[in-house]
């Protein structure tokens, strides 16, 4: 046994990812956040593959710019930092989509009052499904521990029990030995 990957959600999401993402994909990060999942996203697909990162928060766009250029991604023209809200994702790729990822909540290290939205998500969860080719995947990670979360959680559960089990297969994941409101991991992957 080499690591842990379920004592941290996040290792937990990649750890199920790494068996979807490809070399050559197209990929989003819709929360840019720190950009780990971004690095992560890059990694994955490659020179060969495109990754889209959004974040409204000037603070997410350098963080992530960062961690770029010590990854020496700064070579890497397949990666596009978009200073813009995920609703907006449709505005800025205009091609099928083979994975996203979304961790919702706020900026880890940054103002708290600057959180995701139910409805804003909701939009962009609705874009990523309509273009995500057959066998692509969406994970959500729910953060909802702050002012808005417990709506935001709702919100976004009770869209994803609506999907057609015909066209998509949604699986819920979660902490129940974890105190203080323990992420929400979904995970939707479009039917053949």
């Amino acid at each position: 046994m080499d690591k842990l990957i379920v004592s941290r959600a996040t290792a937990f999401v990649h750890t199920i990812l790494k068996e979807k993402i490809k070399p050559g994909n197209v990929v989003v990060d819709a929360t840019m956040g720190n950009g780990n999942d971004t690095i992560f996203l890059a990694e994955s697909v490659g020179n060969s593959g495109k990754v889209y990162s959004f974040d409204i928060q000037e603070k997410a766009m350098e963080a992530t710019s960062k961690k770029l250029r010590e990854f020496h991604a700064e070579n890497l023209k397949q990666v596009f930092l978009i200073r813009d809200s995920h609703e907006n994702m449709g505005i800025h790729i205009n091609e099928k989509i083979d994975a996203a990822v979304f961790n919702l909540g706020y900026l880890p290290g940054g103002d708290r009052r600057i959180v995701t939205q139910p409805n804003s998500t909701i939009k962009a969860i609705e874009y990523v499904l309509e273009n995500l080719n057959p066998m692509g995947v969406l994970s959500v990670m729910i953060y909802y521990g702050h002012d808005g979360g417990l709506e935001e959680k709702n919100t976004v559960l009770e869209h994803l029990t609506t999907l057609d089990n015909k066209k998509y297969s949604v699986l819920q994941c979660g902490y129940i030995n974890k105190d203080k409101n323990p992420p929400i991991i979904v995970f939707v992957e479009k039917i053949n």
